[in-house]
């Protein structure tokens, strides 16, 4: 745990090179989070975070909420394995939820997001919390993270903003190149296999209902994050130990809660033909209904950057909790 006496992140030990960054026009992906549903609904529900909880398989009751949010962090901090004082790039880091939990538990975060808004709700967090010492943040985008010097990182994650990338590829090959060798990586993505789903039965109602949710709330990496792509996509950067943990069941409870509330509203969106400005209720409605069918899964995929180069055919491994 950080002190006044020692703080984290260090004067003389600048992780960035000051320089304007470079912010792909993303016009889609600025219009989603500045929509009026989009503010409304993450503050009302998730108090400003932007990911899910995390609950024991089995689990009815979804509340309270705050707790299933933090228990989602605490998985993450464990997956990065990380000393305390490790560096960490928080690649998406909205409000700073994220950041401000793992560095509570003694890590040293630099949050990157392309919204300026969320740039500048987050300072206001980490000042209200006494945590500017611990956690940094900065307008960037993960796909030019050009003022990051390389091997400046212990580890980087992504909390469900990796869906957004318009290049994945991209944003993992910088990814790997700022991670120190012997690092971690952690991305809790969205596994959802909408382009083979005909032949797995889905409705072309729920189908086409998912296509438009990736699109109206700018996933375009969504579409192609089928099982196995994200292992692949770390592998060919580099990485290697890759592992695939199957969460769906633990943040079951939310998506339903989700459905649940979105529901009743939505009959009456559609009824109206409303749908493009209520993309979260769509959501909400079509997410359950893809979880059930097993056509979606909610997944934490962490690898490691060799501590040297080496050449590895193990492959990924894959683990399912509950």
């Amino acid at each position: 745990m950080y002190t006044e006496e020692e703080p984290l992140i260090k004067e003389e030990e600048p992780l960035i090179e000051e320089k304007e960054p470079l912010i792909d026009s993303n016009s889609s992906l600025q219009r989603y989070y500045a929509a009026f549903e989009s503010r409304i609904g993450y503050w009302f529900f998730l108090g400003g975070t932007r990911h899910f909880g995390y609950y024991q398989p089995g689990t009815k009751w979804p509340f309270p909420i705050n707790g299933a949010l933090r228990r989602m962090e605490e998985h993450l901090f464990d997956s990065l394995e990380l000393q305390p004082r490790a560096k960490v790039l928080d690649a998406g880091c909205g409000v700073g939820h994220v950041a401000m939990h793992l560095a509570r538990k003694g890590l040293r975060v630099h949050g990157i997001d392309v919204v300026s808004k969320h740039v500048q709700w987050a300072r206001q967090e980490i000042r209200a919390h006494g945590l500017e010492k611990a956690v940094t943040v900065r307008l960037m985008d993960y796909h030019h993270l050009d003022g990051l010097a390389d091997g400046s990182f212990d580890g980087v994650y992504t909390m469900e903003t990796l869906v957004h990338a318009t290049d994945p590829e991209k944003a993992l090959g910088e990814f790997f190149r700022v991670i120190k060798p012997g690092g971690s990586i952690a991305l809790y993505e969205y596994d959802q296999p909408v382009s083979d789903a005909a032949s797995k039965g889905m409705p072309k109602d729920l189908m086409k209902s998912m296509e438009q949710i990736n699109r109206r709330a700018s996933m375009p990496a969504a579409d192609r994050f089928t099982p196995g792509v994200l292992q692949r996509m770390l592998e060919k950067q580099g990485f290697q130990d890759v592992v695939v943990e199957d969460l769906s069941e633990n943040v079951k409870p939310m998506v339903l809660l989700f459905f649940l509330v979105a529901y009743i509203p939505y009959l009456f969106i559609c009824l109206l033909g409303l749908q493009a400005w209520f993309v979260n209720t769509q959501a909400g409605v079509a997410g359950y209904r893809v979880l059930k069918r097993r056509l979606w899964r909610y997944v934490a995929v962490t690898a490691r950057k060799p501590s040297h180069r080496v050449l590895s055919n193990s492959g990924p491994r894959e683990r399912r909790i509950g």
